[in-house]
């Protein structure tokens, strides 16, 4: 699958890596500008949003500002896909001072939140980080000017186009579905205004973190998105969804606070405050620091011990679990990893981090097996799958960090898909339960049809998931062989749950009429565009890879892993014979409307046009068909906990191994 693409003279690592990297001139601005564009224009959207309140002034600019952002994203990366990494000074100042307010402001509203809720446990976490955030700007803050605070290469770049796209197409499917949601539960105070303004302050926020060089405001950005996701998970305002925010709010600040020290103890020890200055330096002196930033690293990709907060955000409505799962939040912990590989590699501390994640992958996805509930599903399988990112981020070789991106590309792509069919659907149907989404091929035929695509994706060759998890396992048996036999067996027991599901989808039940009929395009077209999107990112892959993922990995490696050609040629014939499949389902919707139906059998007289029959006693009975679940090996209450205690204990192992 892979093979060494070579060294790069110009692009060593280390530090003559750095050498070739100037500030931006005058002549760069327009770069400068397009970077602060994408920061900005989702705040002003937010800022617009929350003074609106008719739904067709609203729909207008969502649909305005959703367009802008995907194509200020498109054009950022047709003009900077060729720079490596370009660094850019900003006047800090007076930004660090607004930060700062705004620190103050968040932590007024938080400690009002957990008094008015009676969550005395967050009240600590919180003024400890403001107290610490306050201390560091005061003493220290006069030493902080004169860097470079934003910063663009290929990886960040990967990141803002899965921020900028799915993130823009995430809100414009939430004007059909939070249209809905308020029709059907009238109990549900509608807070759209602030739900918009949320979706977009979380979508600036995401910009930041991908474009801060200045790790304090790195750090920032990153709480930034803690407190919208709190808002966002307590949106319909039950007791489970506050309980559910706060847990989310507590186990991420826990990580904030983490990250806060690390910030804090790598300027006080070495004068770093930016991370072109923490990737040159001896990795050995940094192992406090850095595992301090991957523990907060580790929390926001819910892996164990902390998935629980990412499991407990299934009760918001499903445009906001899209956006946590696919192409924010959780996607920024698993960045802040991949950012920090370098570091980890060869490290005690890297391998500990490495089987955090590689356990994260096989338990959850164990657990997977056991559920019923489609979004729950998809959450153990968000958080399996980052696991493995961790994985290849822990290993920290060229190969790891190739696959890491990878499988954030491809992962991104199949399960923001997955979400919003499955959100679709249960809006529909008024289910979640997996057994009720049989024949849905026949009910819901286009919506059932794209959901099958986001499952292919997920697992499927020639789609990309399977082709990031062979390329997992080669730099796996190059690093550590032992680590693969995590891979093959968390690999095999996803096979299970897709397979089932996929099984419901394509099973016919002959009661079951299309009923897709009045599903509004502001669903249908980011539906639409995303089911496109995970086929193209396959179809293009070795583009991809070539132009931005391989250069990014050869910036900091000076080598890089690649797919061969004949690799490429393989896939390429099996991802044509993938064109076929949709094809085939029409044909066999086809035969199904003009043949005869006949009826099933089940040792009784067959009642006619019905999925009945007549048992031996002359009672009725009803056909019906089940997956095995197999709850008393793989159920949630059997595995949950005790994972969480052993990935606990490898967290405890390295943090004493750090001297924390």
């Amino acid at each position: 699958m892979t093979v060494p693409a070579g060294n790069t003279p110009a692009l060593a690592t280390g530090m003559d890596r750095w050498h070739f990297i100037h500030p931006a001139t005058d002549r760069e601005g327009n770069k400068l500008e397009s970077i602060l564009f994408l920061i900005l224009c989702p705040l002003i959207a937010a800022l617009a949003l929350s003074l609106i309140r008719r739904n067709s002034i609203r729909r207008l600019v969502v649909n305005i500002s959703a367009a802008v952002l995907i194509t200020a994203s498109l054009w950022l990366l047709r003009n900077h896909y060729a720079v490596s990494i370009q660094l850019y000074q900003v006047d800090t100042g007076w930004i660090r001072l607004w930060m700062q307010f705004i620190e103050l402001g968040i932590t007024g509203y938080l400690i009002t939140m957990s008094v008015r809720y009676k969550k005395w446990s967050i009240i600590p976490l919180v003024l400890a980080q403001a107290g610490i955030s306050l201390w560091f700007e005061v003493t220290q803050g006069h030493h902080l000017e004169g860097g470079s605070a934003l910063f663009i290469d290929r990886l960040s770049l990967i990141m803002a186009m899965i921020i900028g796209i799915i993130g823009s197409l995430i809100a414009v499917y939430s004007l059909g579905y939070m249209e809905g949601y308020h029709a059907q539960k009238k109990n549900v105070a509608d807070r759209r205004r602030s739900f918009f303004f949320v979706i977009f302050v979380f979508l600036s926020a995401m910009f930041g973190i991908v474009f801060s060089n200045d790790l304090l405001w790195f750090y920032f950005f990153w709480e930034i998105t803690t407190v919208c996701s709190f808002f966002l998970i307590a949106y319909h305002g039950k007791q489970e969804a506050v309980d559910n925010a706060f847990l989310a709010l507590g186990l991420n600040l826990i990580g904030g606070l983490a990250m806060l020290l690390g910030i804090v103890i790598l300027f006080l020890r070495q004068g770093i405050f930016e991370w072109d200055q923490l990737l040159i330096q001896n990795k050995l002196l940094m192992m406090t620091p850095v595992i301090l930033l991957s523990i907060a690293g580790i929390v926001k990709s819910a892996q164990l011990p902390f998935s629980s907060w990412l499991l407990g955000a299934m009760v918001a409505p499903t445009p906001v679990s899209a956006l946590l799962h696919s192409s924010t939040m959780v996607k920024a912990g698993v960045y802040l990893l991949v950012k920090l590989a370098p570091l980890f590699t060869g490290t005690y501390a890297g391998l500990l981090v490495a089987l955090i994640g590689g356990f994260t992958f096989v338990m959850t996805s164990i657990i997977a097996i056991s559920q019923r509930d489609s979004k729950k599903v998809l959450a153990y399988s968000t958080i399996a799958n980052l696991g493995l990112v961790v994985m290849c981020a822990g290993i920290g070789t060229y190969e790891s960090v190739w696959a890491a991106v990878l499988l954030i590309l491809f992962h991104a792509t199949a399960k923001c898909l997955l979400f919003l069919c499955v959100g679709s659907i249960a809006h529909t149907i008024d289910s979640r339960d997996i057994e009720d989404m049989e024949g849905l091929i026949m009910a819901m035929p286009k919506t059932a049809g794209l959901m099958l695509s986001g499952i292919a994706g997920m697992f499927l060759a020639p789609f990309g998931m399977l082709i990031s998890k062979w390329a997992v396992l080669v730099a796996l048996i190059d690093a550590n062989p032992i680590l693969s036999f995590l891979l093959i067996y968390g690999s095999a027991a996803t096979l299970f749950f897709w397979v089932k599901w996929m099984g419901k989808l394509v099973s016919v039940n002959r009661r079951r009429e299309n009923i897709e009929d009045g599903i509004d395009w502001t669903i249908w077209t980011p539906l639409f565009v995303m089911g496109f999107l995970t086929i193209a990112v396959c179809l293009f892959f070795p583009y991809v890879s070539h132009r931005m993922i391989e250069p990014y990995v050869i910036s900091i490696y000076g080598m890089t892993a690649t797919m061969s050609m004949g690799n490429i040629i393989i896939m390429i014939i099996m991802m044509g014979l993938v064109f076929i499949f949709p094809f085939g389902l029409l044909g066999s919707r086809v035969v199904l409307k003009t043949q005869k139906p006949v009826g099933p059998y089940l040792g009784g007289a067959n009642i006619p046009g019905s999925r009945t029959f007549l048992g031996s006693d002359g009672t009725v009975h009803e056909v019906s068909f089940q997956n095995y679940y197999l709850e008393k090996y793989f159920g949630e209450q059997l595995l949950l906990y005790p994972s969480i205690f052993i990935a606990l204990g490898l967290l405890i192992v390295l943090m004493i191994g750090a001297g924390i």
